[in-house]
């Protein structure tokens, strides 16, 4: 289990912007604070939820582009 410090240097951000993607839901962590209701959480992210959070953070690479050879000009093509 890693806390807020510990994903915040590891991903060069601040330690708010770690927060933010937890508040979001981005990034998933468990609240270990001695009741739910504490007015300050702590929070800790299980090394699946990092896994998770990159995973989805990984951008796709981009769909192929599809290009289409240029008929003579005297070539008429018909759709049926």
């Amino acid at each position: 289990m890693l806390t807020v410090p510990e994903v915040a240097k590891k991903f060069g951000v601040s330690e708010a912007t770690v927060l933010a993607w937890i508040t979001r839901g981005e990034l998933k962590a468990v609240n270990v604070s001695r009741s739910a209701r504490s007015k300050r959480p702590r929070w800790r992210i299980s090394q699946a939820a990092l896994e998770a959070f990159e995973a989805a953070r990984t951008p796709s690479p981009p769909a192929p582009t599809v290009r289409r050879s240029k008929q003579p000009a005297d070539v008429i093509q018909f759709y049926v």
